[in-house]
């Protein structure tokens, strides 16, 4: 372990954030030569976005004289980290992001760094219990939270009251609703309403996926009259963003990426807001978007874990989420951050910390979730394109999770 500068070591002991070693420390003479490669999605590296990252990593250094820190930046988005981390832990940055759902993937190559102790208590304190179980494993946090990941309900104010959009059956009613039906994030969402599970509480592999019982035969039925309604209409390809800005659609289901394009198409009438209820049978049921995060990780191949560890709880901080948001819009998931007023009246934010907090199931990251998006994916088609239909649901409904539960050998 490194030792920390005065300033910086006597804040996080009198906070108890360490996990050990608050004692003297060396002056700035002693500062100790460190290189530290960090990655991140070219768009936090950007000038045309106000290098978020170069920015934090240079306010880090700031605040850590006791080390001479010399960064070396590389581009690789939260999907793909996980995949060269796991592949060539050497060769991979020591500090990364990343999405929860790529965790197993470095922790089956024992490529990702464990966050214990008083690291474990800060992060347990400035975050919810759920966002932490998405970066849990055997106990064990693999990651500083930087966003919450999930999707829900963009709507024209005009045509839709927030009484409205609180029944997607109201709203088939009074206005057009576009929907990514052939998108396997999004299809599952009316299968866990009424009660389908994937791998019991989305760790439990063995118990596999839960998509084929009466429950589910249901679900495709209503999906066959869903689709053939005409005020519903399948997003694909950005057809829904096309659709409200001319008109012919009135909602919309994405997530923050399309804030800024939905805020210009629809301006003030812009609404935002959690996943909107169905009724199945005569009974009220709730849509369930997949929700994950997005994490700091560190590699355990790092040759300076101390400032690595300290660099990724930097850039998970509330300081650094805030300029994450005020840069690019990245919505924080620090509970502290949230509560700031000017941050809480943001519509995206309440909308996407509700859908997190109400309206959705964390998306499992066992290994066998990889099995599960084909066959729905294929679902969508198949009822899109009327080869399903009621009469052959139960059978179709069978096969789509006898796939889902099989490895593909």
């Amino acid at each position: 372990m490194h030792k920390k500068s005065v300033r910086w070591t006597a804040a996080l002991c009198a906070a108890g954030l360490l996990l050990a070693g608050c004692g003297p420390v060396a002056g700035d003479s002693g500062a100790e030569k460190i290189r530290l490669m960090v990655w991140s999605p070219s768009e936090d590296q950007s000038k045309d976005s106000g290098q978020w990252l170069q920015t934090c990593c240079e306010n880090f250094a700031a605040l850590h004289p006791e080390w001479d820190i010399t960064f070396v930046y590389g581009v690789s988005d939260e999907a793909s980290a996980a995949g060269a981390v796991a592949q060539d832990p050497e060769a991979s940055a020591d500090v990364f992001m990343y999405a929860n759902d790529t965790l197993t993937i470095m922790t089956d190559a024992n490529a990702l760094a464990k966050f214990g102790g008083t690291y474990a208590e800060e992060l347990q304190a400035t975050n919810s219990e759920t966002l932490l179980d998405s970066l849990t494993l055997d106990g064990n946090i693999y990651g500083v939270p930087f966003t919450t990941n999930t999707w829900y309900m963009y709507y024209d104010k005009s045509v839709f009251t927030e009484e409205d959009v609180k029944s997607l059956d109201t709203m088939l009613e009074k206005g057009v609703v576009s929907f990514p039906f052939v998108n396997s994030w999004y299809l599952p969402a009316f299968y866990f309403g009424n009660g389908c599970t994937l791998f019991g509480d989305g760790t439990q592999e063995e118990l596999g996926a839960d998509f084929g019982g009466e429950n589910a035969v249901e679900v495709t039925e209503y999906l066959v009259d869903l689709a053939a309604n005409p005020n519903f209409k399948i997003d694909q390809d950005g057809s829904g963003l096309a659709g409200l800005r001319d008109g012919s659609i009135n909602a919309i289901f994405s997530g923050s990426w399309d804030a800024a394009a939905v805020q210009e198409i629809l301006g003030d009438d812009m609404g935002v807001a959690a996943l909107p209820t169905y009724t199945l049978n005569g009974e009220e049921k709730q849509m369930y978007a997949y929700a994950g995060s997005k994490a700091i990780g560190v590699n355990t191949a790092t040759k300076y874990m101390k400032a690595s560890v300290e660099l990724a709880m930097y850039l998970g901080s509330a300081e650094a989420q805030r300029l994450h948001y005020e840069l690019r819009n990245v919505i924080p998931c620090n509970t502290e951050l949230n509560s700031d007023p000017e941050i809480a009246a943001d519509p995206v934010v309440q909308a996407q910390n509700d859908t997190f907090d109400r309206t959705s199931i964390l998306q499992p990251f066992v290994a066998a979730m990889n099995n599960c998006w084909t066959p729905v994916e294929n679902m969508g088609k198949a009822i899109r394109n009327g080869s399903v239909t009621k009469e052959n649901a139960a059978e179709q409904t069978k096969a789509m999770n006898d796939a889902m539960n099989s490895n593909g050998i």
